[in-house]
């Protein structure tokens, strides 16, 4: 296991994206605070298999007293890389303190970004038909990914009425034109879940790993129509320990990686499953970070070539290094 210091100084909630040239792109937010100031979603590359990192652009730059922070991120079919950037209201200057409540900012539409050269230049021309009847804004998470019906699909979520006990849901959206504009086409699972992260088998089977909003564990749906339809499939973590990443791997296993936030361990697990996400092992610990209250997690992974694994998350500190950053695991998969 080799882990790194890979972008310091960022809260970076990093979504990864496997390009066809090899390079790994982190799509995060740049400032080191959980969302307290005016920020930007910023891409950077590792040409390197995750060893060393690189600016390459800025899908999302914020407008003033705004920031832009909760993304999705993925390929085209075109191989176009395509970010969903929302963010919030109200957000001071990084030259003043950190807001880090939301109560009196609101949720900003996510933008559609998307880059033709890797994440080096951008445009913003696409668009998001929300679900009719929202009262606010969806926020997008994780992975874009190619459905088998031919379609894009990501996950949004948010509250579906403005009186919190309604609830929070996450939705399947899915896009017709390779990411240029999209549409609502399901609920996953509805009045107690948020970030939600897809993964499409090779064998056509849709999963999702959804954090419940009541004690924050992870749930898993699946669907076997592109997302039309969605059947839950089980708890796969305890509370506390979230969101999620899934990732099947070149030998036919599905890798879930998630956060530890528990009294006495924070940092990031994992689990495999051999049959396409029905049954879990048991929890492997990747990061330790301790178990002092920190800020972390949210794990994404992709696979190289060589079979190595390359995992990033982020904590607001770790031993010996108290800062906020961006880390990066690389390491091979259990046999």
């Amino acid at each position: 296991m080799e882990r790194y210091i890979a972008i310091d100084n960022v809260c970076a909630w990093p979504n990864l994206t496997l390009m066809p040239d090899g390079a790994i792109i982190a799509t995060i937010f740049n400032q080191p605070t959980h969302g307290g100031w005016q920020g930007d979603v910023e891409c950077w590359a590792s040409e390197d298999g995750g060893l060393t990192w690189q600016r390459r652009g800025t899908p999302a730059p914020h407008e003033p007293n705004t920031n832009r922070m909760n993304v999705a991120a993925g390929l085209a079919q075109d191989n176009d890389l395509i970010v969903l950037a929302a963010g919030w209201s109200n957000r001071p200057p990084v030259t003043e303190p950190a807001k880090v409540y939301f109560a009196d900012s609101e949720i900003l539409a996510a933008w559609v970004c998307r880059s033709s050269d890797g994440g080096r230049t951008w445009d913003r021309s696409g668009r998001i038909d929300f679900m009719a009847g929202l009262k606010v804004l969806p926020m997008p998470f994780g992975d874009i990914v190619h459905l088998p019906d031919g379609t894009l699909g990501v996950s949004l979520y948010g509250r579906d009425a403005v009186d919190p006990a309604d609830g929070i849901s996450a939705h399947l959206y899915v896009s017709q034109d390779q990411g240029r504009s999209w549409q609502h086409r399901s609920v996953i699972g509805a009045k107690n879940y948020n970030e939600t992260n897809l993964l499409v088998l090779n064998s056509g089977r849709l999963l999702a790993a959804a954090r419940t909003w009541d004690d924050h564990h992870l749930e898993i749906f699946y669907s076997d129509d592109s997302g039309m339809t969605w059947t839950a499939g089980g708890n796969v973590s305890l509370a506390g320990q979230h969101p999620a990443h899934l990732l099947e791997l070149n030998d036919g296993r599905v890798l879930l990686v998630y956060g530890l936030r528990n009294p006495g361990l924070y940092g990031v697990a994992a689990r495999f499953s051999n049959d396409g996400g029905r049954t879990w092992g048991l929890p492997h610990v990747l990061v330790d970070l301790g178990g002092s209250k920190i800020d972390c997690g949210y794990p994404a992974s992709v696979q190289l070539k060589d079979g190595t694994l390359v995992t990033a998350y982020y904590a607001s500190a770790a031993s010996q290094h108290q800062r906020y950053h961006m880390g990066v695991l690389r390491w091979q998969p259990p046999e």
